[in-house]
């Protein structure tokens, strides 16, 4: 009697844009290790070094798997072993459930008995950049966003069994708001849940530009706020990179926003007015925090990326602060212009140098001391 030997099942091959947003994430429950090739380091995704460049970046199931391809293990994140911390991060990311906030106490209770609920919300900021309470968040919202997209595929007579089709309320409370104004206010969607359903392609999205003393400027808005300033050269210019951020939405002029703009450029006189103007803005919880920090900064003085590192509470973030810089969509209302490099120098600007220098100098901004050489690399801003 002949036996029969079963296949080994052959593993299912990694999604590079899920992998690389694992790396981006930091998230520690990502089962994977990424390699440099030119470095020929491979990490866990927890590794707080500097995320590289994606076109040098591959991925592996397995850390066996790159060193089968030559690569050598990081010698911070040891991906040979399993990090401490991103055990810790694990584990205590499962328990934050969707259905209501969980303490630090209780938190550090699942940690052990050595463990404070400091320490908890320290090594959650510096595995995950977010505190407990803001990964929480993240994660409601996320399943928000996917409630939503399940219920965003056509109307079959009979659902394919284990989707059901959800409506936006079932959407709210299965994910663990408790009504919709809690849904609204927290889950970032950046547009109302009925237009992120369909993908944002409803959305109607006005403009209105005009001179000012850098060139031209952009004023989009929303039904439910601003959405983007953008400064550039050309009318032309300015429209084509509005249809770049909203590709989905539907483009107008509205001169009716010419409120809002008067507001924003009064913002290059000497005397502006403050602003108040509704925003509607995507982000995560990290880039929130960074641009709130940027808009506490007063007109005439600058911040470089390590102090906003410091004042968002993880003073190791220097390059995940400038990533969020150079993700502000709305210049001047958000003032990323007056972020610089830890020895005063400009760095990079997402609409110019030239303009963040006039800006700064419009603003009676004075120039930053040296403080050293600064960190190769930081050319956001």
């Amino acid at each position: 009697m002949s036996t029969r030997v079963m296949p080994t099942p052959t593993p299912e091959p990694l999604n590079p844009d899920r992998a690389w947003a694992a790396v981006q994430s930091r998230c520690p429950a990502a089962d994977l290790v990424y390699a440099v090739v030119t470095t020929g380091v491979f990490c866990r995704p927890t590794c707080p070094s500097r995320r590289p460049n994606r076109a040098n970046v591959l991925f592996f199931p397995r850390a066996e798997a790159a060193l089968r391809e030559g690569f050598r293990p990081c010698r911070r994140c040891r991906p040979l072993d399993r990090h401490a911390d991103a055990t810790l991060i694990e584990r205590l990311s499962a328990a934050l459930r969707l259905d209501r906030p969980v303490t630090l106490a209780e938190l550090a209770r699942l940690a052990g008995p050595a463990v404070s609920p400091f320490t908890v919300q320290r090594t959650f900021q510096r595995v995950l950049g977010v505190t407990p309470a803001q990964y929480q968040r993240q994660r409601r919202a996320a399943s928000f966003r996917r409630e939503l997209r399940a219920g965003s595929a056509p109307v079959t007579k009979t659902p394919p069994a284990g989707h059901p089709r959800r409506g936006i309320t079932d959407a709210i409370y299965h994910a663990g708001y408790s009504g919709p104004g809690r849904a609204y206010e927290n889950s970032q969607l950046g547009m109302p849940p009925g237009q992120f359903r369909a993908g944002g392609r409803d959305a109607r999205i006005g403009h209105v530009t005009a001179a000012c003393p850098l060139g031209r400027l952009l004023v989009a808005a929303t039904e439910r706020g601003l959405c983007s300033v953008i400064l550039g050269d050309s009318d032309r210019e300015l429209v084509a990179q509005l249809r770049a951020q909203f590709p989905r939405a539907q483009i107008h002029p509205n001169p009716q926003l010419r409120p809002i703009l008067r507001q924003v450029l009064a913002q290059f006189t000497p005397h502006p007015a403050a602003l108040d103007l509704p925003l509607d803005l995507r982000a995560t919880a990290f880039q929130m925090r960074v641009w709130e920090a940027l808009r506490r900064i007063p007109r005439g003085e600058t911040r470089s990326y390590a102090e906003i590192a410091r004042s968002v509470g993880n003073p190791k973030a220097v390059r995940a602060v400038a990533a969020a810089c150079s993700a502000n969509r709305i210049a001047v209302v958000i003032p990323c212009h007056r972020v610089i490099g830890s020895d005063g120098s400009l760095t990079g600007y997402r609409w110019g140098v030239s303009r963040k220098k006039k800006l700064l100098h419009l603003e009676g901004a004075k120039p930053a001391p040296k403080a050293g050489k600064a960190r190769s690399g930081i050319e956001l801003g």
